[in-house]
Formats: C-alpha cells, structure tokens, sequence
C-alpha cells in the first residue's frame, strides 16, 4: 500500500521496487489511464513493437495461396533489372 506525497506543486506515488520488477516496468516510459476503478500505470507501446510477431501470427492463422506465398518470399529489390 501506498500514499500519495507531495513533489513540488504535483502529488506523486512511490512504488516499491519489487511491484517494479513484477510489472517489468523499470527503465521504461509509462502512461497513465484513467478508468472507472481509479488509475491504470502501464509501459508505453511503441507504434511498430511487436508487428512482427503479430503479422507472422495472421499469417499462420490464414490459409496462403501459392501466389500470396511467391509474393511474400520476393526479394524487395531486383538489381538485374537495373541499368546503370
């Protein structure tokens, strides 16, 4: 349990280090939410963390055609067709 204390004109909480290391928090930007239970502290999501994992996990769960496949696999750059 916790309170709040003052720092400067705000109020703030210390959260003890073991609550930290449980929520994998340390080190870490975090936001606040608020909800209708009280407060919600969590990690900020970066935008593309994760979408790796995630597009493979769509992928896996979707039956893929030969084309879609040969499209997946391509090399993103062609340099034979290049003329210098």
């Amino acid at each position: 349990m916790t309170t709040l204390i003052r720092i400067g004109n705000s109020q703030g909480v210390r959260i003890p280090k073991v609550i930290i290391e449980q929520a994998q928090l340390e080190n870490k930007e975090l936001e606040f939410k608020v909800t209708d239970d009280g407060l919600l502290i969590q990690p900020v999501k970066k935008q593309r963390e994760g979408w790796k994992e995630q597009f493979d996990k769509a992928l896996l769960s979707q039956k893929v055609s030969k084309i879609d496949q040969e499209w997946l696999e391509a090399s993103l750059v062609d340099e034979e067709d290049w003329e210098w």
